[in-house]
Parts: C-alpha cells; structure tokens; sequence
C-alpha cells in the first residue's frame, strides 16, 4: 500500500468531521442572528403592539355590577328573616311576661278577696279574662301589623332589583346591537339592526338617526324625513337629526329647508363644516353657490 492510499481514510474523516461540525454551528449562528433582528425591530417600536378592548371592560363591569345586585339582595333577605325572628321572639317573651304577671296578681287577688265571697272572685275572674283577651288581641295586630309593613318593603325591594337586573339586561342587549350595527356593511342590514335597538327602546334618537342615514342609502329620502322628524321631536338639539334631515330635504328639492336645517346643525356642532362640503346628498344646495357663504360666516 502506498503512503497516497494510506492518506485518503484520514482525509475522508476530516471532511466528515467539518461537515458535522458545520452542521451544528449553523442552526444555532441562523437562530443568534433571527434573535438580533428581532431585537432591532423591538427596539424600533413608537407604540404598543395592542389597543384595549373597553367594549370588554364595561361587560366585565356590567357583570360585576349584576353580581353585587344580587349580592344585596341575598343580604337584605337575611336581615330581614333575622329581623322577623327577634321581633317574633320579643312579642313572645312580652306576652309570655304579662300572662305571668297577671297570674300573680290573680293569686295574689285571690288570696285578698277570699274572705269577701266566690261571688266577688268570679267577677274578678271574668274581668281579668276579658283584659287578658283584649291585651292578647292588642297584641296580635300589632305584630300583624308590623309584619305586613316589613313585607311590603320586602316586596318593593325586590321590585326594585328585577327591575335593575332587566335594565341591565336591555342595556348589554342594546349594546351588543350598536356593535353588530358596527359591522354591518349594507344599509339594508344596518336597517334591521336599527329596528331591534328600537323595540327595545322606541325613543332612542341615535337608533332614528343612524337609521335615517342608512334609509337615505336607499334613496327613501320621504322616509329618512319622518325619521328625522320624529328624533326631533324627542330632542329639538340633537345635531345629527338636523344634519341627516337637511340631507333629506335636499335630495327632496327643498334647498330652504335644507338651508336651515343644516345652519341649525352647524351652530349646534361645528364638526359638520367640513362633511357638509363634500356630502353627495347636499349636491342640490352646494349648486345655488350659497352654501359656501353660510358657512363662512357661521365660522
């Protein structure tokens, strides 16, 4: 064998060698250098990564709040059970006490009048039963009395509770709709939205203004009308109202009354200077060149 045949072995075992040894350094040099890219950009960040959910922390508020309801009500039904107790056993020990007491004088009226005749103790007898009859039923209506009183507050305490519980109720429910209102994308879903919200509560002017807007989508300007109408009458300074029905009214050809509508949301809320410039439904007013002016000067 010659010295060229004797070096290839060893020269295969070195190459195994560096290949293995490369196949090792590599992952961990690729996972050090992701590690500092990563921290480059982590160092890079102007502001957190995530934005609080307050939608979750008023259910989280509303839940403790039902909790605690339900919590005092559980401590007034133990007061007032403990309260009936002790009046119970106070009326007892009172009546109990005057039973005893009129016994005694009994006796000791028996042991007096002895000498003067039965006749004498009989009347006596028959006296003390009436008293003792009447001061037992004096007693009786009282406690009834203060009985039916504690029942009564009882009865409106607990009134009072369901009818907070189903507030709080029709709230969670009517928040829920405004959120789902939220994602809706067509005006015809945000239409149906909008009428739950307002079976639960048909005087809600957002529910009738939202819901005007979407109608106006729908080129049912006569019916965006009536909707803003009847916001109107159920708060004369909601601006919103007064916009979305300036906007009816201009579809409509009714440039006065949209004119006025829309000076009157404007001094109400300045926000809508700049909607009202470039709102398509006020395309009829924005043709008579006077639009500019009016709200030039209301600036």
């Amino acid at each position: 064998m010659t010295p060229a045949d004797m070096m290839k072995p060893r020269r295969t075992a070195v190459r195994t060698l560096l290949l293995i040894v490369l196949m090792i350094s590599l992952p961990s040099y690729a996972h050090e250098k992701r590690d500092q890219a990563a921290a480059g950009q982590i160092e890079k960040l102007e502001k957190p990564l995530y934005n609080p959910f307050v939608e979750r922390y008023l259910l989280d508020e509303v839940r403790t709040l039902r909790t605690q309801i339900q919590a005092q009500r559980t401590y007034f039904t133990e007061k007032l059970a403990h309260a009936q107790l002790e009046n119970a056993d106070r009326n007892i020990n009172y009546a109990t006490s005057t039973v005893n007491n009129i016994f005694y004088i009994i006796a000791a009226a028996a042991s007096i009048f002895a000498l003067v005749g039965w006749n004498s103790i009989r009347d006596i007898r028959n006296k003390v039963n009436e008293m003792m009859d009447a001061k037992v039923v004096k007693i009786s209506e009282e406690y009834e009395k203060r009985l039916h009183t504690m029942e009564q507050k009882l009865k409106d305490r607990t009134e009072r509770i369901i009818s907070t519980q189903e507030e709080i109720s029709r709230t969670n429910t009517i928040h829920s709709l405004w959120m789902r209102a939220g994602l809706e994308v067509t005006p015809q879903a945000k239409i149906e939205v909008y009428d739950q919200i307002l079976e639960l509560n048909s005087e809600d002017i957002e529910a009738l203004t939202y819901k005007a807007d979407a109608v106006l989508d729908l080129d049912e300007s006569e019916w965006a009308l009536n909707l803003c109408d009847k916001a109107l009458a159920l708060n004369p300074d909601y601006a919103y109202a007064y916009y979305q029905r300036a906007c009816a009214q201009s579809i409509l050809g009714h440039t006065d009354s949209a004119l006025e509508d829309l000076k009157q949301a404007v001094s109400l809320s300045t926000t809508y200077l700049d909607e009202a410039r470039t709102d398509k439904s006020l395309e009829n007013i924005r043709k008579l060149g006077v639009l500019d002016d009016m709200l030039s000067n209301l600036t």
